[in-house]
C-alpha cells in the first residue's frame, strides 16, 4: 500500500512540475509594451459596393503626433491612376497640411518586417478644408503593377476617439479618364 501511496504522491509532484513549467517560461519572457492590440473592426451600413482597405497608424491614442498609411495594394487598383481623392471625415477634426501628405511605394509590414517607404514618388497635393478633401496628382500615372502604395499622412490625432472612415476615389489614365471608388478605410482612435 505503500508503494501506491508513493506512486500517487510522486505522480502528483509530476504533474505539479510539467504544469508550472510555462508560467515560469512566461514570467521569464520579455513584456513587449508596444505589442500588437487585435480589435474587431466592424461597418454599420455594410453595402455590396463598400470595399475596406487596409491600412497603419504609429499611434492612435487622441491627441498623439501620427502617422497614418492608407494602403493602395496591387489588389484594390485595376487601372493606372492619374489621380486620386481622399475624403476626410467631417468629426476628424485635425490640420492636414499640403506638406504633411505624401505618396510612396510602400513595404506593408508583418511579423518580421515594418511598415515604411521605399521610395517617394513627386505629387502636387492639393487641400480643399471646406469640402475636407485632399487631391493627390502624381506626376507619373500610378502604374496598375504589381507594387503598394501608400497615402501617408502625418497629423496630431483629433482629441476626440472613435472610427473615422476615409473614402477614396481614383481617376483613370486612359483616353477617357473616368472616376471611380477605390475603397475606404476605418480608422480607430482610442478615446483615453
Amino acid at each position: 500500500m505503500s508503494s501506491k501511496k508513493n506512486k500517487d504522491n510522486l505522480f502528483i509532484d509530476f504533474f505539479k512540475f510539467f504544469a508550472f513549467i510555462p508560467l515560469i517560461i512566461f514570467s521569464l519572457y520579455p513584456n513587449n509594451s508596444n505589442a500588437v492590440k487585435a480589435g474587431l473592426e466592424f461597418q454599420w451600413a455594410q453595402e455590396d459596393n463598400f470595399k475596406q482597405l487596409r491600412w497603419f497608424q504609429k499611434d492612435n491614442k487622441k491627441s498623439a503626433r501620427n502617422k497614418i498609411f492608407l494602403f493602395l495594394r496591387s489588389s484594390d487598383r485595376k487601372t493606372g491612376l492619374i489621380k486620386l481623392n481622399l475624403k476626410v471625415p467631417n468629426k476628424f477634426i485635425s490640420k492636414i497640411k499640403e506638406k504633411k501628405v505624401s505618396f510612396c511605394e510602400v513595404q506593408i509590414g508583418g511579423f518580421e518586417k515594418t511598415t515604411k517607404c521605399l521610395k517617394n514618388l513627386p505629387v502636387k497635393v492639393e487641400l480643399d478644408s471646406k469640402n475636407k478633401s485632399i487631391d493627390i496628382f502624381p506626376l507619373s500615372p500610378i502604374p496598375s503593377g504589381k507594387e503598394d502604395y501608400a497615402i501617408v499622412l502625418k497629423v496630431v490625432n483629433p482629441n476626440r476617439g472613435g472610427l473615422y472612415q476615409f473614402h477614396s476615389f481614383g481617376q483613370s489614365s486612359g483616353n477617357i479618364p473616368v472616376s471611380f471608388y477605390l475603397g475606404s478605410w476605418t480608422l480607430n482612435m482610442q478615446s483615453q
